[in-house]
């Protein structure tokens, strides 16, 4: 039980360092998402680099995974991307969400691409969370936020396919330090020449902010890193939609932002949804 409640308070710690992650990127004020995401990257290639040379392992892939490694990469960056620029657009508590639409969009790729069953509880799992993701993006002609909302829910998709590459990576026994160290050298190397040709000019308190993200992220990767090394995932899971949480505290006292009832409602479905899946894993288990 120590052990379990170790990884509960690492995965809260990931979540309040993703909550903070987003809140730096906020922060840093009207610089473009890829700026952004690269000094995000920047930061999270040294801290992988520094792993990998500590734990002495190989900076090769196992034979066969180079692929993998490259779509893991390409959807990560687009995931990223397009939660930065939901960030910067909207309630940090409903960037947050959308982007938590991931575990759902890789119960439908994992069916799709590694031929894993979908069973009914599954199934209307992703269907009323979809729904939940409705009321947040709440898509009517007049609603301004309705493209950033689309991004930010094309980020949660994004995500879950980056997320099913990296479960097919660890069955073929990738390392988890190689697979974060690829995808940010790949998504540092897609977004330099943007930098390159496009570099919007940054004071140097931006730059501490950007680099703030970047070291929330890395806290972030460890600490879950972490959590699921002392608990398994259907025990502790669920506690990472406290990044909502952490978000709409965060998002209320520095930005003054208030989510409005429906996108209240879609939280409550998307939460209610997750926490409903996860005792349903736990009973299927002990079956």
């Amino acid at each position: 039980m120590k052990t379990k409640y170790k990884g509960i308070l690492c995965i809260l710690c990931s979540a309040f360092c993703f909550a903070l992650m987003n809140t730096f990127v906020r922060l840093s004020g009207d610089l473009p998402s890829i700026q952004k995401s690269f000094f995000r990257n920047v930061v999270a290639l040294i801290f992988a680099y520094i792993v990998i040379k500590k734990n002495k392992e190989s900076l090769r892939c196992k034979q066969g995974n180079f692929k993998y490694l490259m779509i893991r990469s390409f959807f990560g960056t687009i995931g990223v991307l397009c939660n930065f620029y939901a960030v910067d657009h909207l309630v940090l508590s409903d960037a947050s969400m959308l982007n938590k639409m991931s575990p759902f969009f890789v119960i439908i790729l994992s069916m799709i691409f590694l031929n894993e069953k979908v069973n009914l509880v599954q199934g209307l799992a992703v269907v009323a969370a979809f729904v939940g993701s409705l009321f947040i993006i709440k898509p009517t002609f007049a609603n301004m936020e309705l493209v950033p909302s689309l991004i930010g829910l094309l980020g949660g998709f994004g995500a879950g396919a980056a997320y099913t590459a990296v479960r097919y990576l660890g069955q073929r026994g990738e390392k988890g330090s190689l697979i974060v160290f690829v995808f940010s050298a790949f998504s540092c190397l897609v977004t330099l020449p943007f930098l390159i040709f496009q570099y919007a000019p940054m004071e140097l308190w931006q730059i501490g902010v950007l680099l703030l993200a970047g070291l929330a992220a890395a806290g972030g990767q460890f600490a879950i890193t972490a959590a699921y090394s002392y608990a398994p995932a259907k025990e502790i899971s669920v506690y990472d939609y406290s990044q909502v949480i952490f978000s709409a505290i965060l998002g209320f006292i520095l930005f003054g932002q208030i989510p409005d009832r429906f996108s209240i409602l879609g939280y409550f479905i998307v939460c209610a949804t997750a926490i409903g899946m996860f005792f349903y894993g736990k009973k299927q288990k002990s079956v």
